[in-house]
């Protein structure tokens, strides 16, 4: 007869291991050694560090901003038989400062199909010293109404001019449509993470420039004091 095998209850759980240290702890104990661990970086690390972080940012803010498109059409400045060729280019600058005015855009507004508003925000107007010629640029994010509204403006522009040709003898004439353009006219991405790097890098610099030495003399440190020369070396001096 074989005797049965018992067998021997487990040892209860002594409360001497010690706990898990919990997540405070370790946030805590982290911190505490955050200002050690940046002293060991390298000297570089704040210019390499402004470098990544701007060329980041630069490419993020190229890749969520929308692409504009920037579309021209020109018009020039003939005067009548009867009147001054000179007087040609100074009623050019004067159509330049009314193609952006209300009289102007509220009829340009029939032939863009967009609000006045639209218009007043995305055109702008430029004259030259030395032509008679007025130059109407739009921006929008489509290329095609970038066009239409440039177009638009300046054949409201050449209306107006042409209801007061009789007093001014000096008549408005399109010189050139503007054309839908094919790229656009802002920043790539490429460029604006180029630009945020530069930026980045600059900012690094800065703080190498004011971050403290390694090697400098700490408050609580006393300054060295040579010691006494000897007899023999005060005899040889005189």
């Amino acid at each position: 007869m074989t005797e049965p095998l018992t067998q021997s209850p487990a040892a209860p759980a002594t409360d001497d291991e010690p706990a898990p240290p919990s997540r405070r702890h370790r946030v805590r104990a982290a911190l505490r050694h955050l200002p050690r661990r940046l002293r060991s970086l390298p000297p570089w690390s704040p210019l390499a560090a402004g470098v990544l972080a701007g060329g980041l940012l630069g490419a993020g803010y190229g890749l969520v901003t929308t692409p504009q498109y920037t579309a021209t059409g020109y018009v020039v400045a003939v005067p009548a038989d009867a009147s001054d060729p000179a007087s040609a280019l100074g009623f050019a600058q004067a159509y330049g400062r009314v193609a952006t005015q209300l009289a102007v855009l509220g009829d340009a507004q029939m032939w863009a199909h967009v609000p006045v508003a639209t218009l007043e925000r995305s055109v702008r107007t430029a004259t030259s010293p030395d032509a008679p010629m007025v130059s109407v640029t739009a921006t929008s994010a489509d290329p095609e109404q970038a066009a239409d509204m440039a177009n638009a403006v300046t054949r409201a522009l050449t209306r107006h001019a042409a209801a007061s040709a009789g007093d001014t003898h000096v008549e408005l004439r399109q010189f050139a449509r503007a054309t839908e353009p094919t790229e656009p006219s802002s920043a790539s991405t490429a460029v604006t993470g180029l630009v945020g790097a530069s930026a980045g890098g600059l900012l690094g610099g800065l703080a190498l420039l004011v971050r403290p030495r390694r090697g400098a003399r700490g408050p609580g440190r006393a300054a060295a004091v040579p010691g006494p020369a000897s007899a023999a070396d005060g005899r040889g001096q005189l």
